[in-house]
Formats: C-alpha cells, structure tokens, sequence
C-alpha cells in the first residue's frame, strides 16, 4: 500500500475533489456573480465593508469574470453546457485573503515570546543559580522542564489543532500569561523562590506545542502550494528567533544577581502585549485556497494510523527529533559548554544568538526558492550531511579559545538546522498526505522536546567537575589547558556520534527499491496542481482568453 493511502473515502479523482471542494461553486461562477457577493458561512465579517474592501489575492485574476465569448450558431445548447461545465471547475473561488498575515504575524509574535521564555535563565545560568541559591543542574532543570511539558500536553494539542488554529493560538496566549506573571511573582519573593519560578516555568511549557506545532496547519488552511514553505518557515523559524533575543538580550539585564526579577519582569511584560492580539484574529478563510485544503480534515485516529504505517514518517521523525532535540540542548548548554574555557556569559550569548539569528537570514533565503522548486527531498539530503558535521566540528571549538571557530561553526549549524526545519515538515505532509498535518508536525516537535530534554540531562551528567571562576570576572572560567575543570568535551562527543549516526535515515527518502519513492509522494501538491491546470484551461474557455505559458491574458 503506497504511504499516503487512508483508509477513508476522503481520496477521489481530481475532477471530483476539484468540482466538490466547495459548495459555492456553481452560484460563484454566474456571470457577473462575485463571491464577496455570496452568504457567507465560515465568516461572520465576510460581508463587512472591511471585507468588501480587502485586496484579494487570486492566482490568476481578481478580477469579476467576464461574459463567455457567444456560441456558433446552432450550438447554444452544446456551449452554454460547455460553459457551465468549464465555469464549474474554475478555481477562481480558490482565494488567499490579506487577513491571513494578520494570523500569521500573531503566531510569529507568540512563538518568539515562547521560546525566550524558555531560554530566559539559561545564558545567565551562574548568575540565576547565585540569586535562587540553587546549583547550575537546578537552573537546567528549569530549561528541562519546559520541554518536558510539550510532550505532556501534545495529545491535546493535536485535538486542538484538528479543530482549527486559531483555537490553539488563544489557549497559548492564555498558558503565556499566566505562566510569565507566576514566574514573576517566584522571582521577586525575598531571596527567589525557585519552585514558583519552576511551576511558571511549565505553564510556559504547556503553551509552546500549540503555537509551535501550528505553522503546517496554519499555512495548509490560509495559503497556496506557492506560499506553504515560506509560511511555515516564517512562523516555526521565529521560535528560535526567540531563543536568540533571549541568550543575546538576557546577559544584558541581568548582570548581577539582584537583577534576575527584573529580567523576568520584562520578558513578562513583553509576553502579554505579544498574546493580547490572539483573541481578535480570524479563525479561519471564507473560501479554500486550493483544492486539498477544500477536503474535510482526516480524523485524528485515522491520521494516526497512517502516520505508523508510513516508512517515510519514521525516516523524516527520528532525524527531525534527534536535531532538534540538540539543539535544544546545546541552546541550554552554551554558556557552561563556552565557560570553561575562559568565555564571558555574554560572548556565549553572542554565540547562540549567531546560531539562530544566521539561521534565520539562511532560512529566509531558501524557503521562497524551495515555495517554487518543491525541491524538498534534495534539499533535505544536503542539509541532514551539514548538521551532523557541524556538531562534530563543535567538539573542538571551545578549546580553541577564540572567538572565530564557535561563532563560525555555530553559524553553520543555524544555517543548515534552519533551512531544513520548513522542508522536512512540509515534505512530512506530503508523505503523509491525506492524513491531518498537525498530527506529524506535533509528533515530530514532540519528540525532539522529549529528546531535548533527556539530552540536556545526559549532558549535564557528562560535565567533568566544576568550573572555576575568577573572581570579580563576568562569569568567566578559569582554568587551562584543553580539559579544565567543567569540562563538557564528553558531551560534545555523545552528540556528535548520534547526530552521524541518524544520517542515513533520510538519505534512504525517494529510493524506489525500498517503496519510497517519488511515485508514492507529493500527494497534496499532486491535487494542487492538477486543480491550477484544469480550473486554468476551464476559465480559458469560458471567458473566451488564451492564456499563455506566462499568465498573462490575451482577448
């Protein structure tokens, strides 16, 4: 059984799904009908003069349509047949709406406050653990925590998801909140209260899988095969944007111990402006973008079952968790990896925002290029390579004792993590397709947090000894030589042999002899694009237009 097959009655003929993806097709395609026109739905405000005047957004005309050319005589009957057939299958009714980018700027914005409350002890870690009076593991743990809680709360997340995003966007909104002001409240109590600080700390947690499990749902309901990697790279890509401003911002405002509340205090004042705008987006498009995101969504045990059946899944799941789940841990790590060896807090903060902030630039490079190419299996089998030899080069940068090799490699790394994080997700709903693609994306995110966070322990256990700091230093080490006291080399070790090991797993994706080859994938864009072809050659004929290779129109 090829990987994408369900076992629903959801996965007809292109012609059936196309004619029946929407029930305002006939009515829309009326002469001089416009489907602003129509009763709407799915939109309460689709009638409002606000929709009236929004831009739209169509893949060939925003036009109204026009008259079709008169029949020859004798052929009225077979033409105005002809006619209503071709108008029927038009996908002008197949849309994209200004509205989507407010949505999609809200998950941007709940993503990067997420993620910076995650990393917002993590590069002050000596400096938090002397104001709370705990050990730097107790600091970890708070990093630890938080990703352990996306995994608790991901069957939830995947219900929630299923019924639409923006639900899910409001309850991160909610958890963001509340957890920020609790992490606020343990912080300014005499002394730090670090267990208040801890249970904060998970309500945090348990916001992040809605918002960061949500791009690939978000960006199949609102946008086109044309606009789906930019869009789910933008939104899940802002996540470690987060964790950039967090390790750059964070060693800036607290640079003493008594300075901890107040750096709480202002990521919690930055995370509520950044959830109040959830409550007012929309929920969802008054009319589909394209012809899949027209069909029901699978259910989620079906979705499920396909999801276990699916070679592919386990061959893009188990790369995707061990990647991501380094990275967490390194992201958590950097300072007291860099420590050791004679580095500030803040040259370590520096590191782990280059990590992140090239990513970002690397990403918003390839993403458009790969939304025109659908490229994703070459480029997955590029980037897999680069990050495994990234992390082993990591080995030997911190007793290097320069500033070059860390940000160098770690530039590196952000740059190829980054790019491969929108493809792999994207070429997972392919994969998997017609099955749900919350349901992956969650599981995927869910298993790099749960590795994340067992890493992240593994790791610290992997320390030899303490590290020396030097007195009246910014937090800088001590001691000499290639194995100080504090040393993490073993750790490094232990997460660049598995990060090689898991290689060949995605470089097996597309090789036909072992059934996963092109034949079996791309099902999602497959009705896409057979959708743009006929509805293309549907409104040539009733508009009386040639439409030429270039889109441009000729009477």
């Amino acid at each position: 059984m090829e990987e994408s097959e369900l076992s629903l009655h959801q996965v007809q003929s292109h012609d059936g799904l196309i004619a029946s993806s929407s029930k305002y097709h006939e009515h829309a395609r009326e002469p001089g009908i416009d489907m602003a026109d129509l009763p709407d739905q799915t939109d309460d405000k689709s009638n409002s003069p606000q929709m009236e005047e929004e831009t739209r957004e169509v893949n060939d005309s925003s036009r109204a349509p026009r008259p079709p050319s008169p029949p020859a005589p004798g052929d009225q009957d077979a033409d105005a047949s002809a006619g209503h057939h071709s108008r029927y299958h038009s996908h002008s009714h197949f849309r994209v709406y200004k509205r989507r980018w407010f949505g999609l700027i809200q998950l941007v914005l709940l993503n990067i406050v997420v993620s910076w409350d995650w990393l917002t002890f993590a590069p002050v870690s000596t400096t938090s653990a002397q104001y709370f009076n705990v050990s730097d593991t107790a600091i970890n743990w708070l990093s630890t925590g938080f990703l352990f809680a996306f995994v608790v709360i991901s069957p939830v997340v995947m219900w929630t998801l299923n019924r639409g995003p923006k639900e899910a966007i409001v309850w991160a909104s909610v958890l963001l909140f509340l957890g920020n002001w609790i992490r606020y409240i343990g912080a300014r109590a005499t002394g730090g209260h670090y267990g208040i600080v801890m249970l904060g700390q998970i309500l945090t947690g348990l916001a992040q899988p809605f918002v960061l499990a949500a791009p690939t749902r978000y960006s199949d309901l609102w946008f086109t095969e044309r606009g789906r990697v930019s869009a789910t790279a933008v939104a899940s890509l802002a996540n470690p944007f987060g964790g950039a401003l967090g390790q750059l911002i964070s060693p800036f405002w607290a640079t003493k111990p008594s300075e901890v509340p107040n750096l709480v205090l202002y990521t919690a004042i930055i995370s509520t402006i950044a959830s109040l705008p959830s409550f007012l987006i929309p929920s969802k498009p008054p009319t589909p973008p394209s012809a899949s995101s027209s069909l029901p969504k699978t259910p989620l045990c079906a979705t499920v079952h396909a999801l276990l059946r699916s070679p592919s899944f386990y061959l893009i799941f188990i790369p995707f968790s061990v990647y991501v789940g380094f990275f967490n841990a390194i992201s958590s790590l950097l300072n007291q990896i860099l420590e050791p060896y004679s580095y500030t807090e803040t040259e370590a903060g520096i590191c782990g925002a280059l990590l992140i902030v090239v990513g970002l630039v690397a990403a918003a490079l390839t993403s458009p290029l790969l939304d025109r190419t659908h490229a994703y299996l070459f480029g997955i089998k590029i980037l897999v390579p680069l990050i495994a030899l990234s992390y082993l080069a990591f080995v030997f940068a911190p007793q290097t004792r320069t500033l070059a090799a860390p940000y160098a490699i770690a530039s590196i790394l952000g740059a190829a993590s980054f790019s491969l994080v929108p493809i792999a997700l994207e070429y997972l709903v392919e994969v998997t397709w017609p099955a749900s693609p919350e349901v992956g994306s969650t599981v995927c995110w869910a298993g790099g947090q749960l590795l994340g966070g067992i890493f992240i322990v593994a790791m610290n256990a992997l320390k030899e000894g303490n590290v020396v700091i030097i007195p009246g230093s910014d937090s800088r080490g001590a001691g000499s030589g290639d194995y100080p006291p504090g040393n993490m080399r073993r750790a490094l070790v232990f997460q660049a042999v598995i990060s090689c090991a898991v290689v060949p797993l995605p470089l097996m994706l597309g090789i036909k002899r072992l059934g996963l080859g092109e034949g079996s994938v791309k099902g999602r864009l497959r009705l896409d694009e057979a959708g743009e072809r006929s509805s293309e050659g549907g409104e040539g004929r009733a508009e009386g237009v040639e439409r030429p290779v270039g889109g441009e129109e000729r009477a």
